[in-house]
């Protein structure tokens, strides 16, 4: 990568929606995509921002998203709704989905909204900051193509499916858990093989399921779940949640974007959103959540110079000040934005 540059939020957002839009995206969910990928940007989940403008418009150019869909929500109560996204990109079926929920949230008090035929929604934290904001409790989910096996296997069957779940607190930070199920990504383990050094054998298994430190056996083989059999069973519930709920495909029926980025991948989302003033109300509710946080940060640090933090506090400060100072990103995926968007350098 080359060397970080400053740039304004609005400017990138601009960028990105003016190159999503280029390459057949309406004007409108071209605007909805790019706000949640520089979203993730300003949070410092770098990882799932705009690096991905690039595998995005490659999905486009060969037909694995579909530009013009005809996105279609099904009532099947007042607290609940299918979002058919009709093979559209991802973060503009979970918008929409995110939004339908916090209407039915903010007349019922909850709401479940499921998704299908969408792709990669993006990361789950823009999803669940706006929700908070808004004052809601939040619990989202999606899952995704196959990665690891499940617990004592020695084949891929489960996706590396992560889950957000969030909390408002008057004053800030909010509670903003988002994880993935996976021990590290396949970066880390790729960083250590052109380093040459081993890795920790909780982090992947060989082709026959075995642990390993050898990074070139893990790379041919499966990523490992957080936790053993804990995270398996968490990947596998959240792909309940997020897809055989919603119709959507789950578990290897899912179509792997690197593999067949041609075909859409009928990935499913959920988004559960309840409304605290409606259980205990909201000044009670800011109360706890204050109380909450106050007990969190003060704990003793194991660690003088590391101070314990609540999930989501250090992404939070990112984003503030990144809105403040302009955020950091490398020359060189500047100009590959700006070359999708049709300007020059």
């Amino acid at each position: 990568m080359s060397s970080p540059i400053r740039v304004p939020a609005d400017e990138l957002r601009l960028l990105s929606s003016q190159a999503l839009e280029k390459f057949g995206l309406r004007a409108e969910d071209a605007k909805v995509a790019a706000d949640v990928l520089v979203e993730a940007d300003l949070l410092g989940i770098e990882t799932h921002g705009t690096k991905r403008l690039r595998a995005y418009v490659e999905r486009i150019l060969r037909g694995g998203v579909n530009t013009t869909p005809t996105i279609t929500v099904t009532e099947k109560s007042p607290a609940l709704a299918i979002v058919d996204g009709d093979g559209a990109l991802g973060p503009v079926v979970g918008t929409l989905a995110l939004e339908e929920a916090m209407n039915r949230a903010r007349a019922g008090g909850i709401a479940y909204v499921g998704c299908r035929h969408s792709n990669h929604c993006g990361a789950l934290m823009p999803y669940g900051l706006k929700a908070v904001e808004a004052g809601y409790v939040f619990i989202g989910g999606t899952n995704a193509s196959t990665t690891m096996p499940p617990w004592g296997g020695a084949e891929a069957r489960i996706g590396n499916n992560p889950v957000c779940v969030a909390a408002p607190i008057e004053g800030g930070p909010h509670f903003l858990l988002d994880m993935a199920m996976s021990v590290a990504a396949r970066g880390k383990i790729r960083a250590a093989q052109a380093a040459g050094d081993r890795i920790p054998a909780d982090w992947a298994v060989d082709v026959q399921g075995r642990a390993t430190t050898d990074p070139a056996a893990a790379l041919e083989g499966f990523l490992s779940p957080m936790g053993g059999h804990k995270g398996s069973g968490l990947s596998q519930a959240i792909d309940i949640l997020s897809g055989a709920l919603s119709g959507a495909q789950f578990l290897s029926g899912i179509s792997s974007w690197l593999d067949h980025p041609e075909l859409p991948s009928n990935i499913g989302h959920f988004f559960l959103l309840l409304d605290p003033g409606r259980l205990i109300g909201k000044g009670a509710f800011s109360e706890a959540m204050t109380r909450f946080r106050n007990l969190i940060l003060t704990t003793p640090p194991a660690d003088p110079t590391r101070p314990v933090r609540l999930p989501g506090q250090a992404e939070q400060e990112r984003r503030r000040q990144a809105i403040a100072h302009g955020m950091t990103l490398p020359k060189d995926l500047i100009d590959e934005i700006k070359s999708l968007a049709g300007q020059k350098s």
